[in-house]
């Protein structure tokens, strides 16, 4: 297992170069210049020429790119030409916002799905399935904003039960420990800000969760009939064990490693889903402030912001590699 890690952590940089340069070409693709956006349309060709020589603009891409990297390898990302502070700053300010709601959005997906995905399973060709299919492709097929700007206008506009914005409500505060309202309320004692935390995490958290809801209920389901179809399920059933008890101790662990899957998978695309719930719902996370950064062409920020969302893909897909070999003992990544 150590030297499995090890190769997965050294592959762990020449991918995220990859992904450097691949974001690198493409924000220099889009039109505009990043001067003009910041300077306005009035500025004179000498401000924005001496814009673009203090920004470095005016060298060639490789050589752009060369000193990206070698400020990358320093643990340098550069400064944002908007906010002109260090990209590294703004990304522990935003991320753990953004890690808040895609913990939270995949528990409820997690907690939901596989529920949804078991009772379809246990009643096939029952209502309860029928039902959850149908759940099931409605969670697939609606787009998170569209989703996302109902709910704000069904429960939080003509209904008003859930706030529409922020994470907090205005007058109340909690102790920053971790950057993640929810714990640092429960860390400091102050259930009334862990209530209200919870409240503003709501709505958004329903909306990023439908999609990876669906598609972990339809793996759930799926699998867990492929593995009740097995002779050891049969032959469990045959000496007279209930059958809760043989799938709680026997199909679901066996049905777990593809679902396993979906959910790591899940949990990388949720924080890319994160760029349209949080701009819906002014959410202060890096979604937001990515979205921000590609309308005023602030690529150092972008390249920033995806560096990070990569660099947690690769992440959660290692630990779910590592909890294949935990659920199913057959599995050995040494030999």
């Amino acid at each position: 297992m150590r030297r499995y890690l090890l190769q997965r952590l050294l592959l762990l940089i020449p991918t995220l170069v990859g992904v450097s340069l691949l974001v690198f070409l493409m924000i220099h693709l889009v039109p505009g210049d990043p001067a003009q956006v910041m300077l306005g349309e009035r500025a004179t060709p000498q401000t924005l020429a001496a814009l673009r020589r203090e920004m470095g603009l005016d060298q060639a891409l490789p050589v752009q790119f060369g000193k990206y990297l070698w400020g990358l390898l320093h643990g340098d990302l550069g400064r944002s030409l908007r906010s002109h502070e260090p990209v590294v700053l703004e990304l522990l300010q935003r991320f753990p916002a953004t890690c808040e709601l895609a913990v939270a959005s995949m528990l409820l997906a997690t907690t939901l799905g596989v529920g949804a995905g078991i009772l379809a399973a246990i009643r096939r060709g029952r209502a309860a399935d029928y039902a959850s299919i149908a759940l099931a492709t409605a969670g697939l097929s609606l787009p998170i904003f569209w989703l996302g700007l109902m709910l704000v206008l069904g429960l939080g506009v003509l209904i008003p039960l859930f706030p529409i914005s922020g994470r907090l409500s205005p007058g109340l505060s909690v102790t920053t420990v971790t950057g993640l309202y929810t714990v640092d309320a429960l860390l400091s004692g102050d259930l009334r800000a862990f209530g209200d935390a919870c409240w503003h995490l709501a709505l958004p958290a329903i909306t990023l969760s439908t999609v990876p809801m669906a598609v972990i209920a339809r793996m759930t389901r799926s699998s867990l009939l492929e593995t009740l179809a097995q002779d050891y399920i049969r032959t469990a059933r045959a000496k007279g064990l209930p059958f809760r008890l043989v799938v709680v101790r026997h199909a679901l662990r066996n049905a777990s490693l593809p679902t396993l899957t979906v959910i790591a998978l899940e949990f990388g695309y949720l924080l890319g889903g994160a760029v349209l719930t949080e701009t819906v719902f002014a959410w202060p996370g890096v979604g937001r402030w990515l979205f921000l950064a590609v309308q005023a062409r602030d690529f150092r920020a972008v390249q920033g912001g995806v560096l990070l969302l990569a660099t947690v893909f690769i992440v959660v897909n290692l630990i779910a590699d590592v909890l294949y070999a935990w659920l199913d003992p057959r599995i050995h990544y040494d030999t």
